[in-house]
């Protein structure tokens, strides 16, 4: 089958490519077209053979219900046997709008539309695109995301593409949509009415308007054989490729264990992926970080999150670690579609942070010039088991300079190439918990030890591997000199290393 693409600009619709879109949708044929949520996967609601289409196109299972989408509220009661007083209370505030609500259907709808309910899913998108595309194929439009079943939900036309060309009549590309994740499921069959899927219009919102609404806490598992009554309760969705696990905690602590998890896949050689957001991202160091959006403003979490989770697959990466966000607002929907993505696989970070004692290391000579660049640059050639941010400070560092030309000289004869270093100061940084500093000598710890008297991880580095001396300043001594200090600098970086590596324990 030959796929028609056709692209339509919002602000001066074609009702050519409405009327091509209504003319397949009545002949029982499937066409695709954006909705303010995701987009959709269009075909006449009524006819049970263009189900049938429906799921095959998809893969998606049987007993899976799809949603019925109206353009106009007298139509609602032509497919329902009763609309309560509480559903025409939440429609004439949410509708159109990001919101389905679960009724006992009549005859008109088949089984094969409703997974084999006697109960009908019925949404009123606000996208004027899509309501003109329904009134044109009847009225009446089953519209399940337009992807294959269980992969992230198409948020552009492109996305559609990936997933279903070749398998439909007809995509209607209408751009990116505007709030990226599937509307809020309401069952109005119940008392209280219960959330079955979280979305843009909350449990708050909703109480508002009818007062107690619940949230189903229990959704079918899995491995449950009950049917699902609304979309996506029952089986995995949203799943990218690779495995994906969801990290909660601080925000703090979050982004230092998705550190400690993305250097351990590294080192394995295995491809990482990473979901933060634009007020972490730039401390990650390791993998293919994407920002979803701004913690500040999680709509923004919400519009990105499914583009996201594909342009993982099209990397092809491993592993895919995202933060974890608030349950609040539209959060909760992000987290409902988080947690289906990762196979409801969620670790918290403290666990992780845990385990890691030290995530900066310091070496602190008195101009950093020379020797404490000399120990970073050679512990950053080390295979380290955990990710270190390992720098190098001078006490007395009356202005930037670089690197003593000997000293540079030295690791670019062992292959070790420095570029642009400058020396740097030592400052407060170092007043950090998880932070190791590491002096040449005992009389720089004591002056440390003065001016930063609540300082716990403060050592000489003779003194942290267990040997007894330290390493003086060779400022204006021979070569020769230059060279027994490079060595017995070389020689306690590495017992440094097994050390961190847990071979060996530190002796003080």
């Amino acid at each position: 089958m030959k796929t028609l693409i056709k692209k339509i600009d919002r602000n001066n619709i074609d009702e050519e490519i409405i009327e091509q879109a209504g003319a397949i949708l009545q002949a029982g044929g499937l066409v695709t077209f954006p909705t303010e949520t995701v987009y959709g996967l269009g075909a006449n609601a009524l006819d049970e053979e263009a189900a049938r289409k429906t799921y095959a196109a998809k893969g998606r299972p049987s007993d899976n219900p799809l949603i019925v989408h109206i353009a106009r509220m007298e139509d609602l009661e032509g497919i329902v046997t009763e609309v309560p007083e509480d559903a025409k209370r939440i429609a004439q505030r949410f509708w159109p709008g990001p919101l389905t609500m679960i009724f006992n259907k009549n005859e008109r709808v088949p089984l094969g539309t409703t997974g084999g309910h006697d109960t009908v899913a019925v949404r009123m998108p606000d996208d004027e695109i899509a309501r003109r595309v329904i009134l044109a194929g009847g009225g009446y439009i089953s519209a399940p995301s337009a992807n294959t079943s269980g992969r992230p939900s198409p948020t552009s036309a492109q996305h559609v593409a990936e997933d279903l060309d070749g398998k439909i009549d007809m995509i209607i590309d209408g751009g990116n949509v505007e709030i990226g994740v599937e509307s809020t499921i309401l069952d109005m069959t119940v008392i209280p009415p219960m959330i079955l899927r979280p979305g843009a219009i909350t449990a708050q919102m909703l109480s508002e308007v009818i007062g107690t609404v619940v949230v189903d806490e229990a959704l079918i598992s899995e491995n449950s054989d009950k049917a699902p009554k609304a979309p996506g309760m029952k089986y995995r969705h949203y799943a990218p490729k690779a495995e994906m696990v969801i990290v909660q905690g601080s925000p703090e602590e979050t982004v230092k264990a998705i550190k400690q998890l993305a250097f351990a896949q590294k080192r394995a050689g295995k491809k990482v992926g990473i979901i933060a957001t634009s007020e972490s991202a730039s401390r990650y160091t390791n993998g293919i970080i994407k920002t979803i959006g701004s913690r500040e403003n999680e709509k923004t979490v919400a519009r990105n999150l499914y583009r996201i989770l594909r342009e993982f697959d099209s990397e092809d990466v491993d592993y895919i670690y995202s933060e974890a966000f608030s349950e609040d607002g539209i959060g909760t929907a992000v987290m409902n579609r988080l947690g289906k993505a990762a196979g409801h696989k969620v670790i918290e970070a403290e666990e992780i942070t845990k385990l890691q004692k030290y995530r900066k290391i310091i070496f602190l000579s008195e101009s950093g010039n020379c020797r404490a660049p000399i120990a970073a640059e050679l512990l950053k050639k080390q295979m380290l088991k955990q990710e270190y941010e390992i720098l190098a400070r001078g006490m007395v560092v009356l202005f930037s300079e670089p690197m003593n030309p000997r000293a540079a000289e030295l690791l670019k004869s062992r292959g070790i190439e420095v570029a642009d270093f400058e020396t740097q100061g030592f400052a407060g940084e170092a007043l950090e918990e998880d932070t190791l500093i590491l002096t040449m000598t005992d009389a720089m710890k004591q002056k440390v030890r003065n001016e930063y008297t609540e300082l716990e991880n403060l050592y000489t580095l003779c003194e942290f591997v267990g040997e007894v001396g330290e390493i003086p300043n060779v400022y204006g001594q021979p070569q020769e000199i230059y060279e027994e200090m490079f060595a017995s600098i070389h020689n306690y970086v590495c017992r440094l290393s097994a050390i961190l590596n847990g071979a060996d324990e530190k002796v003080i």
